[in-house]
């Protein structure tokens, strides 16, 4: 018993490790010098560590970073000291990625699933944040970041692709939290007594209509906070984001939210 237990572990974990690497190339924003908004590739990690604990957790976000590091071998073309080929892999993969193994390090008696996802994806979000800074004003300084103020440029550069990614997984980890209980041996509903399997849908598809469009609006806001040629970050771009656009689409996510929570209500009382 527990070594089919063991077995499913690791087929659970390979499946999630492959949906992260498959979202990790879905990119919604990707900036010219390095860094890109993905569709939550970090949140099949996390759930890894908040299924089986921090030990696999690390394990399976190690294996991650090593495929992240594969993908993004051209990378390491812009180097060529051993030195800083290391420091590279170090600090913008192996380490970067594999703190994604610490998802589960808010799970805890007590405390629900999604306030323990979200605190874990702001958790690693930072940690790989800093990863990136480090790396950015040492290794980096004097190819895409200038030497000077080089701390305060990758600061600023990296938060301009890691705040956006910080929003979108925790996002994704909250609307996840709200449709599945991740936290048994298998993943099942979140348990909703009384409540009908078709106004679980419908107050899902409310839920989700509200992510996508945050989402959404991530993606139109951000775009334009970093130079596309210089690669510098903007706060004057706010004055190019299309903000009827960004409006339109906050207006249609409210209204699909309020349309599917009215009727999620109506079928709860049928």
């Amino acid at each position: 018993m527990k070594k089919s237990s063991s077995v499913l572990r690791l087929v659970e974990g390979a499946l999630l490790i492959a949906i992260a690497t498959v979202l990790s190339m879905v990119k919604l924003l990707d900036l010219p010098y390095g860094g890109s908004v993905t569709a939550c590739s970090a949140l099949p990690v996390l759930l890894i560590s908040y299924r089986h604990g921090t030990k696999f957790g690390l394990f399976a976000a190690f294996v991650y970073s090593l495929l992240q590091l594969l993908l993004g071998m051209n990378t390491l073309s812009y180097f060529s000291t051993p030195l800083s080929i290391v420091a590279i892999i170090a600090l913008d993969y192996v380490l970067a990625f594999a703190v994604l193994g610490l998802g589960g390090v808010f799970r805890r008696e007590g405390r629900s699933q999604g306030q323990a996802l979200v605190s874990a994806a702001l958790l690693v979000s930072v940690l790989r944040y800093v990863c990136h800074v480090i790396s950015g004003c040492t290794v980096w300084a004097g190819l895409s970041i200038p030497t000077e103020a080089a701390l305060l440029y990758s600061l600023a550069y990296n938060a301009t692709y890691m705040l956006p990614e910080t929003l979108v997984t925790a996002l994704g980890a909250w609307y996840l939290s709200r449709g599945l209980d991740v936290g048994g041996e298998r993943l099942t509903r979140v348990a909703t007594a009384g409540v009908s399997g078709r106004a679980f849908a419908l107050s899902l598809c409310a839920k989700g209509a509200a992510a996508v469009a945050v989402v959404a609006d991530i993606v139109l806001i951000f775009r334009h906070l970093q130079d596309a040629e210089t690669g510098d970050f903007l706060i004057t771009g706010l004055a190019n984001v299309h903000w009827l656009t960004v409006g339109i689409v906050t207006a249609i996510g409210a209204v699909l939210f309020t349309v599917f929570t009215v009727l999620a209500k109506a079928v709860k009382k049928e």
